[in-house]
């Protein structure tokens, strides 16, 4: 009688536990940081992506590799390859540059105050090696109002299967 009532119990509390793992909502991954020195960056790195990603420049309107890009796909960090942004929220601001409604995660993005050039923006960077993908303005489309107007040279681009 002892050895069925501790199987008994073992029993429920293993039922708790797995009724318990499966309302925990699964961890999610942290981002690790890819650091490089400038030398390695530059190394790395193509001329134009170099200057966009680590000193901030901007590519000329429609000039861009990915502004014009309708494939369905993913468009990642060029520096480190963390994934960004989904084709699915791609859209044609009309300004020459890929713009986003929204990233793949929040995770994903680092937004800054950016002063610089005498106008108040918000600069986004790569969350996992800081690197300058452009800026995000509130003129987006709906549901989330914003857009998110990336450097081609900062994105790769992975087209779907």
């Amino acid at each position: 009688m002892m050895k069925s009532m501790r199987s008994v119990l073992v029993a429920a509390l293993l039922v708790g536990a797995t009724a318990a793992s499966a309302a925990t909502p699964p961890v999610r991954k942290a981002i690790t940081p890819v650091t490089h020195t400038d030398a390695e960056w530059k190394a790395l790195l193509p001329p134009l992506g170099y200057q966009v990603l680590r000193h901030a420049a901007t590519e000329t309107a429609f000039t861009g590799r990915w502004w014009n890009e309708h494939r369905r796909g993913t468009f990642a960090c060029a520096g480190c390859g963390l994934e960004l942004f989904s084709s699915g929220t791609k859209f044609d601001s009309g300004t020459g540059w890929p713009s986003f409604s929204q990233p793949i995660g929040k995770d994903r993005v680092l937004v800054n105050s950016d002063r610089s050039l005498g106008m108040s923006r918000n600069e986004v960077r790569c969350a996992r090696c800081g690197g300058h993908l452009g800026h995000v303005f509130d003129d987006g489309p709906a549901p989330t109002g914003l857009r998110y107007c990336m450097n081609s040279a900062a994105l790769s681009f992975r087209p779907a299967k």
